[in-house]
């Protein structure tokens, strides 16, 4: 297929960026191929594998010429890879799929159909499912986090979660043309992409049907995996946490409602594991972030905050993280900051 800017109105594009999951990547390409639904393309963005994961998405588009385009690029992620694929589908409808997920046959039928009955809506979802392949016999379970519920905008409860998998939604193309690139970080991207989404009022679109699988231990090296360790991942989620409480405050959520108290605790216990980290500038933002969620009346009731802050001053980010955490462990569960 060569490369085009011109949209196709009935055409659904699936973004599949991929590094090193061969296997993987044919049962995905596969499910996509099942739908029920056409016409459909395929752009799989081989995300500088270095296995046989390159010739295995060739060997796909060769196939099925007519659907599948493959991009090569250098590793960076899976923000950029799924931009970078974006930036080459013609579809007015854009699905997102992870190369060890799975779509059901029903899925953009269902979806289409709900978008194309609902015009005010910009993102259809339905019941995900999730298969665990550590235990044995494997079993579909579901519906995971909130996709089984019926909602009409992702904030507030985007807040606390993102309450559905990237499998999960299918977008209208010009919803994502108005929020923005992906972001190329490699922890917390999604969170942040579907924040901005949020941020636009968007109205969901809820199917009864199953539309996807999200299947966990098949593969080594999720980049989700140390995210309270590996320092640049705590960066990263330091910017997305950021991003999610603008974009939410630009939804209208207040700052007395339960998501933002939650989102508050989170923020608060993020900034310690980063000063523990040593990734200090994160720490200091996410303190900020914390005290600023917290809105002026709750700020000026928590003396928690007060002390904390002024520990920090005292014995830097870490050792304040190290002197509260340790306190954490000894004292019970409480709604504290």
């Amino acid at each position: 297929m060569a490369p085009t800017t011109e949209r196709d109105p009935e055409l659904v594009s699936t973004i599949i960026p991929v590094h090193n999951r061969s296997a993987l990547l044919r049962e995905a390409v596969a499910s996509v191929l099942a739908q029920t639904y056409r016409p459909i393309e395929i752009v799989i963005v081989d995300d500088g594998s270095t296995d046989d994961t390159a010739a295995v998405a060739e060997d796909l588009a060769r196939t099925s010429p007519e659907s599948i385009l493959v991009i090569h690029q250098p590793n960076a992620g899976p923000g950029a890879a799924r931009q970078r694929g974006m930036d080459r589908a013609r579809g007015s409808f854009i699905q997102f799929l992870d190369s060890d997920d799975l779509l059901l046959p029903g899925k953009f039928a269902a979806q289409v159909g709900a978008l194309r009955q609902q015009p005010d809506c910009q993102i259809s979802y339905g019941p995900s499912l999730e298969e665990n392949h550590s235990i044995q016999p494997v079993q579909r379970r579901g519906p995971m986090r909130g996709t089984g519920q019926v909602r009409t905008t992702l904030f507030p409860h985007l807040l606390v979660e993102r309450w559905w998998t990237t499998s999960c939604p299918l977008y209208r193309r010009d919803l994502l043309d108005r929020i923005g690139p992906w972001r190329s970080w490699i922890n917390e991207e999604d969170w942040e992409y579907d924040a901005r989404a949020g941020a636009t009022g968007a109205r969901l679109a809820w199917v009864p049907e199953e539309v996807s699988v999200r299947r966990i231990h098949l593969a080594d090296g999720h980049l989700s995996d140390e995210g309270c360790e590996d320092p640049r991942k705590l960066s990263h989620r330091a910017l997305a946490q950021a991003s999610l409480f603008h974009c939410a405050r630009q939804a209208g959520v207040a700052h007395d409602t339960p998501e933002m108290r939650q989102f508050v605790r989170a923020s608060f216990l993020l900034s310690r594991q980063c000063g523990l980290a040593g990734v200090d500038d994160a720490s200091k933002s996410l303190f900020q972030l914390a005290r600023a969620a917290s809105g002026r009346r709750r700020l000026q009731q928590s003396p928690e905050f007060l002390l904390y802050g002024l520990l920090a001053a005292l014995v830097g980010w870490r050792g304040a993280a190290r002197v509260s955490l340790g306190l954490r462990r000894l004292m019970p569960r409480r709604n504290a900051p």
